[in-house]
């Protein structure tokens, strides 16, 4: 377990377990709003739903807990629960929604859900208090709904902030790299539970309990739109995954050979500093790169493309390019593979190819020549052989990645 991901998970079970300690030796108070919101909090975490880049999140059960943490008024009566109660609340519901999940092996990733209690523990501890000390007459609501948005600001920076430590920590990449990528992957599901939860708050002022249901349908919505989304890049996935297979099938290459370069190429670029973006457009041309081969009347030995003249990989290369276009949605990823076979400085008037072509193309070459073999001579040799040639063929900066990569002692996915 990697350190920061350890640490988070001992501060939110600290946190939820001194609150629920805490609660229990000074009493619930308003049990009925309390048991409401921990039904929907825990019916929430049970609706639970993974996005694209393995990111878990609770969008009803997370809207639910802001929505409790921001309380003040159910239907024209104060409310006057502790910070401590709200954090032991939500560590309740959404322990609760989880036991379904544990009881059939699908237990949740521990660092999310440890994410989505310490943003409540930061939020409650600063919100509470002020709660207690401001009532929100007509004329101050102007200051409770600034509060609010402010404060579901920060919890969505720092709560991106920990996930890229944990991101950067696991895949060994830059944080600043990782943090803007978690900000652009959790900016349009992080406000909808943000405004949903302060909705939630508000309306129950005017609607009493009613406004959980209310206000809940369009996050429900909002949370069916964003799974077939991540059902759809699954989908897209496999789809890769399976054409690349086509070639060893076929006997074009050796078994493994994609998905060895598809995870050295991903390795290499989280090495260098690729956005997830561009990782992702890497693995589906790492994994489709030597799809061209199926266009030669006669496999090359042992589909080593690195070993075949430079027309023949040109015209692998391009045949592959063309195959991917055919699908009308991967272009960028058919330019990579269409430039993976050039120099790293090109070889017409189109400049260097991109990054995620030079990748390809020294990831492809090493297990052209190592394979499935796991003796270190051999991967010396052919590592000394790659930089021999880099500053003409290979990427100098590829390479050298490549080579912090391979001496690494375990494996990062």
């Amino acid at each position: 377990m990697n350190p920061t991901r350890s640490l988070v998970i001992i501060v939110a079970a600290v946190c939820a377990g001194g609150s629920l300690l805490w609660t229990l030796f000074t009493g619930f108070v308003e049990p009925n709003a309390a048991l409401a919101f921990g039904a929907l909090i825990a019916a929430g975490e049970l609706a639970r739903i993974t996005l694209p880049g393995h990111r878990e999140i609770a969008p009803i059960a997370s809207a639910g807990a802001l929505g409790y943490t921001f309380l003040l008024d159910i239907g024209g009566e104060p409310v006057h629960h502790s910070a401590w109660q709200a954090i032991a609340l939500v560590a309740l519901g959404l322990a609760l929604g989880e036991l379904p999940h544990i009881a059939v092996g699908r237990g949740p990733r521990w660092s999310d859900l440890a994410r989505r209690v310490l943003i409540v523990v930061v939020i409650a501890l600063v919100f509470r208090p002020f709660a207690e000390q401001v009532v929100p007459e007509s004329g101050r609501w102007w200051l409770v709904l600034s509060v609010m948005a402010g404060l579901v600001m920060m919890a969505w920076v720092i709560d991106s902030g920990i996930a890229a430590a944990i991101r950067a920590e696991r895949l060994r990449t830059r944080l600043n790299v990782a943090f803007r990528d978690e900000l652009r992957a959790q900016f349009a599901i992080g406000m909808a539970i943000g405004s949903s939860g302060i909705l939630i708050a508000l309306a129950s002022t005017v609607t009493g309990l009613a406004g959980l249901l209310v206000f809940t349908a369009p996050l429900l919505v909002t949370q069916v739109a964003f799974r077939r989304y991540a059902e759809i890049r699954f989908t897209y996935l496999q789809t890769v995954r399976a054409l690349s297979r086509v070639t060893e099938v076929g006997g074009y290459v050796e078994t493994g050979h994609s998905r060895r370069v598809s995870r050295l190429a991903g390795e290499i670029g989280c090495e260098m500093g690729l956005r997830e973006s561009e990782l992702l457009e890497l693995e589906y041309a790492s994994l489709m790169h030597d799809i061209g081969q199926l266009s030669l009347r006669s496999p090359i030995a042992s589909g080593a493309t690195v070993l075949a003249s430079p027309r023949e990989q040109r015209r692998i290369a391009e045949l592959g390019s063309a195959v991917i276009r055919e699908t009308g949605v991967l272009d960028s990823v058919a330019e990579l593979v269409r430039r993976q076979c050039e120099s790293c400085h090109g070889d017409g008037d189109e400049g260097p190819p991109p990054l995620g072509s030079r990748i390809i193309k020294v990831a492809n070459a090493f297990d052209d020549l190592v394979g499935e073999s796991t003796d270190r001579e051999r991967t010396e040799a052919v590592l000394q052989r790659l930089c021999m040639d880099a500053g003409h063929e290979y990427d100098p900066a590829v390479v050298e990645a490549m080579a912090r990569v391979l001496d690494r002692p375990t494996p990062r996915w």
